[in-house]
């Protein structure tokens, strides 16, 4: 299947979405991380690449030498089709694993890799940015060497179309691990997060703070305003750690919601990868469709969304990292804003709720409906892969349980307890 790809400009709110998918290579025996990106993509290029593209996706390298992402190769014109066409470039990648006997694992941390010592960072173009991280971050640890992620790229035109998206997008993003946590396991064991990844992603960049800032952005709503206040302040605090302007550009913000002036785009990475890719596009379906429904002004205002502080928002952002769709959300202010009157709800009831009234209002495909109903009833992957454990549970266990998400990933099919 091939993406349909929509290359005029300029995208307006929801005309297009850019999606990227990271996937960890591992071994087929024994699941340890395999670092052969660099391999991958030069049997298919017949040389070290660090992108290829492929009928409307895309293959590239990212950070370390394990991860492999996928992704739309331009902003694609619907969601219809993206999971079955990402799930064709899985299917191709592990055909070229085959001779390196390995395959790819989902998940958004790899299980009990340790990332002190297995790191190895891409050492081909673009090699100078990712040591230059290295060097001021230190990327040994599970905050840059051991995560995988899912991200969406929302368009917008002008400060207006990125005042009602930036509004939006800071409002929800507090639920999104409700829905997409994976990552309960890292170093062989459980965490106390149902989305360490995020946990951990929080912390990566403490030495220079305003990179991460609180992963919710700060509320600001235009171009230029956001230059001073966020860019200008980056730039600034990482200079001396910089001084030849290395990482001093736009890709450097690492908030949860990144504006991207240089695309007219928004990306959102709060999104744990799934296992297989239709599961992925199902929660994007759901955030495109509440967005849209925010941004249509539906239950509150704009000036309800853009009057929140990031700290609030963080707050509750941190609960469901925890606690994932079990989180207590207790504050009124904000349960009203998806137009519900309630002193409390979890985080998980918040979005089904919220579902319930988007079906009325938006055509979900019978694949997102069918993993959307699987998260309500049996919580996020993360859940249900400790769900698949015992509470004290062993190597042999773990691999059995990594095993079996592969094997979704490969099928394409749903992970169930």
């Amino acid at each position: 299947m091939t993406v349909s790809i929509n290359n005029k400009r300029p995208l307006h709110l929801f005309e297009g979405f850019g999606v990227e998918m990271e996937y960890i290579i591992v071994d087929c025996d024994t699941l340890n991380v395999l670092p052969i990106t660099d391999r991958v993509l030069e049997k298919v290029a017949g040389k070290v690449v660090n992108e290829i593209s492929q009928n409307g996706t895309a293959w590239s390298n990212e950070l370390v030498l394990h991860v492999i992402e996928i992704k739309t190769d331009g902003p694609a014109i619907s969601m219809t089709g993206l999971g079955a066409a990402f799930h064709e470039q899985v299917k191709s990648i592990e055909e070229v694993l085959k001779e390196f006997n390995g395959r790819l694992m989902p998940g958004a941390i790899h299980p009990w890799m340790d990332p002190y010592s297995e790191i190895r960072l891409w050492p081909h173009e673009y090699n100078p940015i990712y040591e230059a991280y290295n060097r001021i971050f230190d990327c040994r640890g599970h905050g840059w060497a051991n995560l995988q992620s899912t991200h969406l790229n929302l368009p917008f035109q002008g400060d207006l179309e990125f005042e009602k998206l930036h509004a939006v997008l800071r409002i929800i993003l507090p639920l999104i691990p409700a829905m997409a946590a994976s990552s309960p396991i890292a170093d062989g064991e459980k965490k106390p997060f149902l989305d360490f990844r995020m946990e951990k992603y929080r912390v990566n960049s403490t030495r220079i703070p305003s990179i991460t800032g609180k992963i919710v952005p700060e509320a600001v709503f235009s171009k230029a305003g956001y230059q001073e206040q966020i860019f200008e302040k980056m730039y600034r605090d990482i200079k001396p750690f910089d001084p030849d302007g290395i990482l001093q550009d736009e890709w450097l913000n690492s908030r949860g919601a990144m504006s991207r002036w240089d695309r007219s785009a928004i990306e959102v990475r709060v999104i744990d990868i799934q296992e297989h890719p239709a599961a992925d596009i199902a929660i994007l379906e759901w955030i495109v469709n509440l967005a849209k429904t925010l941004a249509a002004e539906t239950w509150c205002t704009l000036e309800d969304q853009k009057s929140w502080h990031e700290d609030d928002l963080y707050k509750i952002l941190m609960d469901v990292v925890k606690d994932g769709e079990k989180a207590e959300i207790s504050n009124r202010e904000y349960i009203s804003l998806f137009g519900m009157n309630k002193e409390s709800i979890t985080a998980g009831e918040l979005c089904r709720s919220v579902y319930e009234q988007l079906k009325s209002e938006y055509d979900f495909s019978a694949e997102s409906q069918s993993y959307l109903d699987l998260i309500f009833e049996e919580g996020p992957l993360a859940r249900r892969i400790l769900n698949s454990l015992p509470n004290t549970f062993n190597k042999r266990e773990l691999y059995a349980t990594y095993n079996r998400l592969s094997d979704c990933l490969r099928n394409g099919t749903q992970f169930t307890p």
